[in-house]
C-alpha cells in the first residue's frame, strides 16, 4: 500500500481523533490530525442538512443571475461581511459609519474603520485574483498582507505564516484558553489543507469539505494575527472557486456573530471531544440560514429598486442625473454634496438643488445634523444590510 492510499483510507466523523497535545516548553501545543482524506459519517441529520444547504446556496446563487447590475450591491454584502467579521474581532465600527470615508469620521474611530476597509479590498482584490490563482496557501498570503497592512496587525508579519508560537484566550501561553499547534508544524498542516481543497481522488462534498477546511484552519492558525477574519474570508472564496458561487453573495460572520458563544464551542468540541458532527451541522445550519437571508435581501433590493425607479421617473430632466448617483449609492449608500458634484460633473449649488429633492422625497437623509459638511445616507438602503 502506497503512502497516499495509506493517507487516503476513508475515516467516520464518529471515530475522528482530533490530534494531540504536544509538550513544549513550558506549555502544550495541539497538533491537529491532518484532514486530506476520504470522509464518511452515520448520522442521518448531516445527509438532510448538506441536501437543504446546497439547495439554498444555488437558489440563492440563481438570484445573483437574474439581478440587474448585480455588483452594485454585491459591494454592499462585502462591506457588511468586513464589518461584521472585524466586530468578532473586537473592531467597533458599525454599519452606517463602514460606509463612510475615512475623513468623515472621529479620530478615535478611524483604526477600527481601517481594518473594515482593508478586510473590503482584500475580498475583492482575492475575488478577483481567484480568476488567474486557484484557492492555495499563496492567495491566502497575499490577501492576509492586504488586511494587515497599516491596521493594527502590520507588525505581525503580514503575508508570512508565524515562526513563533501564538495562542487564543487569556494573556500568554500560561492562561491560553487554546494554543495551536507549534510553528514547525504549520508548512506540512497547511499544505496537507490546501491538497484537500483540490483532491480529486476523495469523494467529499464541497460544502463538507469547507466546513472541515474552517474547523481545520482555525485550530492549524497559521497566522500571528487576522486567522479568523482569513478563516471567514476563506469560506467564500472556497465557494467561489468551487463554481459553488458565480458571485461572491454568502458569507457566514453575521451567523457567526450572533451565535458566537455556538460557534466557538463547536470548534472547541472537536479538539476536545472529537465531536466533528456537531461542527458540521452546525457549519450547515450556517449555510441554510445564511443563504435563506441573502435571498430575502436581494428581493428586497429589487422590489425597492422598482419603488426608487419609478419616483425617479418623476425627476424629469432631473431624472438621469438621479439615476447616476443612485448607482453609486447602491455600490455605497453615503455621499456628501460635493462627492455629488463630482460625480455628476456639476456645480455644488446644482448638485445641492438635485440632493435636497432626493431629501423631500425621502431617498435621502441627513445623518450629522450640522449645516455645513452634511453627509446623506441612502437609509431605505443601508437598512436592508
Amino acid at each position: 500500500m502506497t503512502n497516499f492510499q495509506q493517507k487516503s483510507e476513508m475515516i467516520s466523523f464518529e471515530h475522528f481523533s482530533s490530534g494531540d497535545w504536544i509538550n513544549q516548553y513550558q506549555y502544550n501545543s495541539f497538533s491537529p490530525t491532518k484532514i486530506n482524506r476520504q470522509w464518511c459519517w452515520n448520522d442521518p441529520k448531516i445527509n438532510t442538512l448538506l441536501e437543504k444547504a446546497a439547495r439554498s446556496l444555488a437558489q440563492l446563487d440563481a438570484f445573483t443571475l437574474i439581478v440587474p447590475d448585480v455588483d452594485l450591491f454585491i459591494q454592499m454584502h462585502i462591506t457588511k461581511e468586513a464589518n461584521t467579521s472585524s466586530r468578532i474581532e473586537g473592531t467597533q465600527t458599525e454599519m452606517d459609519e463602514a460606509v463612510l470615508n475615512c475623513e468623515q469620521l472621529s479620530p478615535e474611530k478611524r483604526d477600527d474603520w481601517q481594518e473594515v476597509h482593508n478586510y473590503i479590498h482584500a475580498l475583492n482584490t482575492a475575488i478577483a485574483t481567484l480568476e488567474t490563482l486557484p484557492l492555495s496557501n499563496r492567495l491566502l498570503k497575499q490577501t492576509h498582507s492586504l488586511l494587515m497592512k497599516s491596521a493594527r496587525g502590520a507588525t505581525k508579519s503580514p503575508g508570512d505564516f508565524r515562526t513563533s508560537q501564538n495562542w487564543i484566550g487569556g494573556s500568554s501561553l500560561v492562561d491560553a484558553a487554546f494554543i495551536p499547534p507549534h510553528h514547525n508544524e504549520i508548512a506540512e498542516l497547511m499544505s496537507d489543507l490546501e491538497r484537500f481543497w483540490h483532491n480529486e481522488s476523495v469523494n467529499v462534498p464541497e460544502l463538507i469539505r469547507i466546513a472541515l477546511s474552517h474547523y481545520q484552519f482555525e485550530t492549524i492558525h497559521p497566522f500571528l494575527d487576522g486567522n479568523g477574519r482569513i478563516g471567514r474570508l476563506m469560506i467564500t472564496l472556497y465557494l467561489v472557486d468551487k463554481k459553488l458561487l458565480r458571485k461572491p453573495s454568502l458569507y457566514l460572520s453575521d451567523f457567526f456573530e450572533r451565535n458566537r458563544g455556538s460557534y466557538y464551542d463547536a470548534l472547541t468540541r472537536v479538539r476536545t471531544s472529537n465531536d466533528l458532527t456537531h461542527w458540521v451541522q452546525f457549519f450547515l445550519s450556517a449555510v441554510i440560514e445564511t443563504a435563506e437571508k441573502g435571498i430575502k435581501t436581494f428581493e428586497a433590493i429589487l422590489q425597492l429598486r422598482q419603488e426608487v425607479d419609478s419616483l425617479i421617473l418623476g425627476y424629469g430632466k432631473r431624472a438621469k442625473n438621479a439615476q447616476i448617483l443612485l448607482t453609486h449609492l447602491y455600490k455605497s449608500p453615503s455621499l456628501s454634496v460635493g462627492q455629488a458634484a463630482t460625480i455628476l460633473q456639476l456645480s455644488h449649488q446644482t448638485a445641492s438643488s438635485l440632493i435636497k429633492k432626493m431629501v423631500k422625497d425621502n431617498l435621502l437623509h441627513e445623518q450629522t445634523g450640522y449645516q455645513r459638511n452634511q453627509i446623506f445616507i441612502f437609509s431605505r438602503y443601508l437598512a436592508l444590510f
